[in-house]
């Protein structure tokens, strides 16, 4: 294994390769997307979140008064905007008590950087583990921003969780934020496009999820 691919976990489940399959093709519509895309990240969340901690809680069964363990501690579960709110469900289906912060960024066409719109977190983030989710790591330029903002309010439980990787965004990760661990259900090596786009990924996830673009070919 690479170095730089050290800290990825990629997943090999057959029915998460199955559902990003769906993901790429161009007439799967926007209503089944959203759905594979909450699918998948709720899949993932089983692994991405084995370690978090535990704590024994007293629990009156039928049978007998026991010790059981639950959750020690909430997480928080922090979309870049706007493409990952669409994992946000999955996750909360694991667990609804999770807490959301949002981060709004967007790339510039021309130089490909993230540019910021909106920021917030929850008051008590830095006291637990952190999920940063988005469909796409392609350039790595708004994750490694996204993780800068968090870093910022002191947290130090860093983790990202996305469907498609690219060896650009985990090479630019993992240079620039070796710390944080990244989750992806589909690695793809190579180069992006001239867009800065994974080309053997699903094009906009943001665009597919929301319906404001479709790829399906016009009826001739």
């Amino acid at each position: 294994m690479e170095d730089f691919m050290k800290n990825v976990t990629v997943f090999d489940h057959p029915l998460i390769a199955h559902k990003v399959t769906h993901l790429c093709d161009v007439n799967t519509g926007s209503k089944e997307f959203g759905e594979l895309v909450n699918e998948i990240a709720s899949l993932m969340g089983y692994e991405a979140l084995k370690d978090l901690p535990l704590k024994d809680v007293e629990v009156k069964a039928p049978l007998a008064t026991f010790d059981s363990p639950v959750l020690a501690e909430d997480f928080t579960i922090v979309p870049i905007l706007r493409a990952g709110l669409g994992m946000v469900d999955g996750l909360r289906m694991l667990c609804p008590t999770a807490k959301v912060g949002h981060v709004g960024l967007y790339r510039d066409e021309e130089t490909l950087l993230p540019k910021t719109y909106y920021f917030k977190l929850p008051v008590d983030v830095a006291d637990g583990q952190v999920i940063i989710v988005d469909p796409a790591l392609a350039t790595g330029g708004s994750v490694d921003a996204a993780i800068d903002f968090i870093k910022k309010e002191g947290c130090t439980r860093i983790k990202v969780m996305c469907i498609f990787a690219s060896e650009v965004g985990v090479r630019m990760l993992a240079e620039r934020h070796p710390d944080v661990p990244i989750y992806c259900a589909r690695y793809i090596e190579g180069e992006l496009d001239e867009h800065g786009y994974i080309p053997t990924a699903a094009g906009d996830a943001g665009d597919r999820i929301n319906g404001t673009v479709s790829y399906k070919p016009k009826a001739e």
